[in-house]
């Protein structure tokens, strides 16, 4: 803060670390645990006033340097101080065009809140709670305001619509250019919409998001799966596209190898969270999945992550009788969000630490019957740096299942790269691109988020979609191909 600015905060600076962070409302676990409305309620103003207040105001706001596409935290916290929650609001699109879901789903203590100078004695500022409040405020409000920009005559073709792609659109309309957006599946959002649950992330959150970018010009285009419905050489030698952005994600399942993996009742977590998202088995019982009727089934996820609490804590609100998270390490290396583990023990599922499944047993038609599973131990660190885990001899037991979801990573799918003469790829299949620009090995060809770095969090493949789209505004007015991978 400049001298000549004067602070709003009506809380001296000395007091502020003695108010407590203020907490999130959230649905009872009792009750949460068998609906799929969201879970955390949001701030009311008040709330978000009175935390909005702990803020430090730092000279030099180190969790805007965190931040990977560069939110203003300190200018916005300000305004929610102010009362001025639109200009907060106003003030976060200018870096980050879908608050409302970065707010709910950006791992902020591992970002913004994970810097906060705060943090090195009490709890960090609750910059994602503050940052959901306004984007949520602004949505009730009806008051977008929509940029105006003379056009450049440009066309820009995005393949993907996840959060990568979104923030290139709406980075790139904001320029001028004209941004037409590709979607393989029949809803717009990507892993926003297929792989996300409705109680972390509600679609109609999504589509308002969505239906703001249409409104702002982009063009959005589903059931199009480039490289198969149209190439990449096509889009620029054809339809005349002057730059395309790959965001296309990582979304081919891994699995463990392991016997059984082939019986019916296991599934990848794409295709069981895809089933509930994108089929509606959440709905039930106005939209009936049959495949998904675990009333009563014992159900098991393989996997640490947020995507395997995604799926088991969907699983137990789709009526499964136990619910069990198999992990082969313990609760500290884990990979998903704390406040995700703290729900799901909160709803009653079963963590299974230092546990692996060896088999899959089944019965004499094929489905799955119980999972063999060893206990482990935890030796030295591997190439993770994480503590290897190691089989106990003869700690053998059979667990009963009737669902098992394998959750331990994805990969690229190559329908873009192979199809693409001239794209360069690394050993794993993914697209190799400049870490500055997004710029490939194919000019006028960017990419970015996990079809470049692996699968990683929605707020990073954001970060990447905005050096991207910089890259692509940059090369479009100065026809300069340089910097590439």
């Amino acid at each position: 803060m400049s001298p000549a600015t004067k602070s709003k905060n009506p809380v001296p600076m000395k007091e502020r670390m003695k108010v407590p962070r203020q907490l999130m409302p959230e649905q009872a676990p009792e009750l949460r645990a068998h609906n799929f409305e969201e879970v955390n309620l949001g701030y009311s103003a008040e709330l978000a006033r009175q935390e909005a207040q702990r803020c430090l105001e730092c000279a030099k706001p180190t969790c805007t340097d965190n931040c990977p596409v560069g939110v203003k935290v300190k200018e916005f916290v300000e305004l929610i101080v102010a009362g001025d929650f639109l200009g907060a609001a106003a003030k976060i699109r200018e870096d980050c065009v879908l608050p409302a879901i970065t707010g709910r789903v950006c791992p902020q203590e591992d970002q913004c809140e994970g810097k906060c100078l705060l943090s090195k004695k009490v709890k960090p500022l609750g910059i994602g709670y503050l940052e959901r409040f306004v984007a949520d405020y602004e949505q009730k409000m009806g008051t977008h305001v929509l940029p105006k920009v003379a056009p450049t005559g440009k066309k820009v073709a995005i393949v993907g619509s996840g959060p990568s792609g979104l923030t290139v659109a709406g980075d790139l309309i904001q320029k001028g250019h004209k941004v037409h957006v590709f979607e393989a599946l029949h809803e717009i959002g990507g892993v926003l919409v297929y792989g996300i649950p409705e109680f972390r992330l509600p679609k109609q959150i999504v589509r308002e998001q969505i239906d703001y970018m249409r409104q702002m010009g982009v063009e959005f285009e589903t059931d199009v799966v480039v490289g198969r419905t149209v190439t990449i050489d096509e889009l620029m030698e054809e339809e005349g596209y002057d730059a395309v952005y790959i965001g296309t994600g990582a979304g081919l399942p891994q699995f463990m190898n392991i016997p059984g993996e082939h019986l019916n009742g296991v599934y990848s977590a794409n295709e069981f969270l895809t089933r509930i998202n994108l089929m509606k088995a959440y709905k039930f019982p106005v939209y009936d999945e049959p495949m998904l009727d675990l009333h009563g089934k014992n159900v098991a996820v393989i996997g640490g992550g947020n995507t395997a609490l995604d799926a088991i804590r969907s699983a137990l609100r789709l009526g499964a009788g136990m619910a069990y998270v198999l992990y082969r390490r313990s609760e500290a290396e884990m990979p998903a969000r704390a406040e995700e583990v703290h729900h799901a023990q909160q709803e009653g599922i079963d963590f299974q630490m230092l546990t692996a499944p060896v088999e899959f047993l089944s019965d004499a038609k094929g489905w799955l019957t119980a999972a063999r599973c060893v206990r482990m131990e935890l030796g030295e660190p591997d190439a993770s740096g994480r503590r290897r885990p190691v089989p106990i001899q003869g700690s053998e037991f059979d667990l009963p299942l009737s669902v098992a979801i394998m959750a331990i990573g994805t990969t690229a799918n190559p329908i873009v790269q192979t199809t693409t003469p001239g794209l360069g790829t690394n050993k794993r299949g993914y697209i190799v691109a400049s870490e500055e620009t997004q710029r490939t090995t194919r000019k006028g060809v960017f990419a970015g988020g996990d079809i470049v770095t692996g699968a990683a969090t929605v707020i990073l493949a954001m970060g990447a979609g905005r050096r991207a789209a910089k890259s692509i505004h940059e090369y479009l007015t100065t026809g300069e191909w340089e910097g590439q991978a």
